[in-house]
């Protein structure tokens, strides 16, 4: 059993800390915040050890789950890793290039596991939707929510697109050729509002939007390949499969949407489908795949290195936005 502590006891953190308790392969060891009212109420609500530092809790564990604000994730990563901790880091990875190449040496020279929180490749609408999305062609995302100050400290492209970029990195085998983006500062100041364009050498196009100044939330991601277009919808854990099929002959079925090709090209059936979804906790999940991977000395599901891309990606992005002469707040 692995001994694991949660550096961090906010949302995310209790969220973290409720998901640890049913996972077998884990012992919760405790957890560390430095806010002494936040400490004390999870110590008295989770009924578990509360850490005075967070350098008596990564030595008293084999595992050190990362989720403080984002700021401050490389200075935790970096004092665990030196230590020889295997380290879950909730995305994004950290804040800079440079801060990411720094933990992938010392993490290589350290031989630890290291896995990104990039939850939404847990979700049990993409885990259903992964096998049949291959070799897409053009993919668009939208992830809209309603205002809330919490992660307000990054910009809207930290905060929401890394999602959406982490799954197109993970379905798109290929380099990146151009990336288009643009972007507003609304209410807090960096880009609260974003859109992005990332042209791939392989021909594929992926359009992004984020925006945490929505009236309603929305995460939703349609990926279009030949003869088939596969939505999913990662809030309502959903997803619904379009595909075309050559035929000979008519099918018996009347209500069956027949498209008549070209001359001399035939017919395609268009088929509606969807796919029988295992629900899960994302989170849950992903914390029990790192479980696994240090178990069975495996890379984890999502590594240092991906957490690596989607920081870089995200910084491209984020370069075009600010080279925009509006992106200073609106109010």
């Amino acid at each position: 059993m692995l001994k694991i502590g949660v550096l961090g006891a906010g949302h995310l953190g209790k969220i973290h800390l409720k998901c640890i308790s049913q996972i077998d392969q884990y012992k919760l060891v405790g957890f560390y915040d430095p806010n002494k009212e936040t400490a004390e109420a999870v110590a008295n609500d989770f009924q578990i050890k509360r850490f005075n530092n967070l350098h008596e809790l990564i030595d008293a564990v084999d595992v050190v789950d990362i989720v403080t604000p984002t700021v401050s994730h490389f200075s935790c990563a970096v004092e665990a890793i030196k230590k020889s901790k295997h380290v879950f880091i909730e995305k994004p990875i950290v804040t800079t290039l440079t801060e990411a190449h720094e933990l992938i040496e010392l993490a290589q020279e350290a031989g630890v596991k290291v896995q990104v929180g990039h939850v939404e490749r847990f979700n049990p609408a993409f885990l259903a939707a992964r096998p049949l999305i291959q070799n897409p062609m053009f993919i668009e995302a939208h992830r809209l929510s309603q205002f809330n100050p919490r992660g307000t400290d990054v910009p809207v492209v930290l905060d929401l697109m890394t999602h959406d970029i982490d799954i197109v990195l993970s379905v798109v085998n290929s380099g990146i050729r151009k990336i288009h983006a643009s972007g507003v500062a609304v209410v807090s100041d960096t880009p609260d509002i974003a859109n992005a364009r990332i042209e791939f050498d392989n021909g594929c196009v992926a359009n992004l939007t984020a925006s945490r100044i929505s009236m309603k939330n929305m995460r939703k991601s349609r990926f279009f390949q030949r003869d088939a277009y596969i939505a999913v919808d990662f809030l309502k854990k959903d997803i619904e499969v379009v595909r075309m099929r050559d035929i000979e002959t008519e099918p018996d079925d009347p209500f069956a949407m027949i498209i008549d090709l070209e001359q001399g090209k035939g017919k395609k059936e268009i088929m509606l489908d969807k796919p029988e979804i295992i629900h899960n906790n994302a989170i849950v999940t992903e914390l029990q795949s790192f479980a696994d991977a240090i178990q069975n000395n495996v890379t984890p599901p999502v590594t240092i290195y991906d957490g690596y891309k989607v920081l870089e990606i995200s910084h491209m992005i984020l370069e075009k936005i600010n080279s925009k002469a509006y992106f200073k707040p609106l109010f």
